[in-house]
């Protein structure tokens, strides 16, 4: 029982740093109505911009605020340059605009910093916490811990914002009808500025925690495939799903390599969540917190 625990807390820990990867899509779908495919390339360049800046000798603090400066930068040139000519188009369409972004943004990321693998220190050890062992005997790691608690508080302040603030109402009926919005006032292109800028910043934090953990490397721009079980399960518009969704691929993912691996030959962490996906797709296709479209035929 001693070493379930143990496990499933690790799964959970690391389910909420994957619902900080979900955060990112939810937020763009909730302004724009359309998958952000570029997520994962904006977490890399964030990542790669910051351990760029720190090689080059800045401070590690001055280095993050330099990389959040070139997010907000890159918000604003997706908007003029990307969202501004595609208003009222086709979702389809948004869509094949964040492909094409994604190439650029890792093209761009690569051409300025290098594509060498670079490790990054945020002064959190990974390694086990003494005092859970002596009192438990469970091994969690203490960069786990951070991590979790630091994506918490930023998924929860995100939470509050759009929910209680006039900006967050705004992004979301910006996301019912860019038509409607504009008509009662709302800047679609200021939300949609914000919206990328709040993106950019989770991107930014994203690429840190992840960055420390795995090393800054081209392999980040993958956590958006790790993200969709995630949005799948939780519902691609809300902030809640994305947390729920995350702890549900996170615990069940490593129960599952723990408890089914050894009868199937090992190795089915990496795929068995996007299983668990499939089979909630069958049940409930919009997602535990997502809305139920009804269409009039």
């Amino acid at each position: 029982m001693q070493f379930f625990f143990e496990v499933l807390i690790g799964g959970l820990l690391a389910g909420v740093m994957y619902s900080l990867v979900a955060l990112g899509f939810v937020l763009i779908y909730k302004a724009s109505g359309v998958f952000n495919f570029a997520q994962g390339a904006m977490v890399f360049f964030a990542a790669l911009t910051t351990v760029g800046f720190i090689s080059m000798g800045a401070p590690f603090w001055l280095a993050v605020a330099l990389a959040l400066l070139a997010m907000v930068a890159l918000a604003f040139f997706t908007e003029r340059v990307v969202l501004r000519p595609l208003v009222n188009q086709p979702q389809i369409t948004l869509f094949m605009a964040t492909i094409g972004l994604a190439f650029f943004i890792e093209g761009i990321a690569q051409l300025t910093w290098g594509a060498n693998v670079h490790a990054l220190d945020l002064g959190i050890a990974d390694e086990p916490i003494e005092w859970l062992i002596g009192n438990t005997g469970m091994n969690i790691s203490k960069f786990d811990l951070v991590a979790s608690g630091i994506a918490a508080a930023l998924v929860a302040v995100l939470a509050v914002f759009f929910n209680k603030t006039r900006t967050g109402r705004a992004l979301r009926a910006v996301a019912d009808d860019h038509q409607a919005a504009l008509a009662v006032g709302i800047s679609l292109q200021r939300i949609w500025v914000i919206v990328w800028m709040v993106a950019g910043f989770v991107a930014l934090v994203t690429g840190l925690l992840w960055g420390a953990r795995n090393g800054v490397q081209f392999a980040l721009t993958f956590l958006a495939l790790k993200a969709l079980p995630v949005l799948i399960l939780g519902g691609f518009e809300s902030i809640a799903g994305a947390i729920v969704g995350g702890l549900i691929v996170g615990a069940s993912e490593k129960l599952a390599e723990v408890y089914i691996g050894p009868h199937v030959g090992g190795g089915i962490e990496s795929w068995f969540p996007y299983v668990l996906a499939l089979a909630f797709l069958l049940v409930r296709p919009e997602g535990l917190f997502g809305e139920r479209r009804i269409d009039r035929v």
